[in-house]
């Protein structure tokens, strides 16, 4: 058990990887050599998988709660001016709206590592 919760508060960090990652594979296949920027993203998390460090953890966790509150606003805004909605943006809306939640809530995790966890 202390295994688990050991590697859990590891979670939201390759999840904010796995999205860079994914991100950079579809730009990379569209735009080419332009899409290596946002590898860049992935470096603070991938620091704080090496070695930890509770400030940039914490700086983390509040950078990308407010990204992820202007998330939330824009998808609100969105849902609310769509009229009629097809079959495509149903879905559209359904995978936009658990990507948007799944940043918020590995956002505020990410800060709760940073407020009970000691590095």
């Amino acid at each position: 058990m202390k295994l688990i919760n050991k590697y859990a508060n590891l979670i939201p960090y390759m999840y904010f990887i796995a999205v860079i990652t994914y991100l950079f594979t579809d730009t990379n296949q569209r735009e080419g050599v332009l899409a290596y920027p946002i590898l860049l993203f992935g470096i603070p998390f991938l620091w704080q998988l090496i070695k930890p460090n509770r400030k940039l953890n914490f700086a983390l966790g509040i950078t990308f709660v407010c990204l992820s509150s202007y998330l939330i606003l824009a998808y609100l805004s969105d849902v609310f001016d769509i009229i009629s909605l097809n079959t495509k943006a149903k879905q559209f809306v359904l995978i936009g709206g658990g990507f948007v939640l799944a940043n918020f809530i590995m956002s505020l995790w990410i800060i709760r590592n940073s407020i009970k966890r000691t590095f």
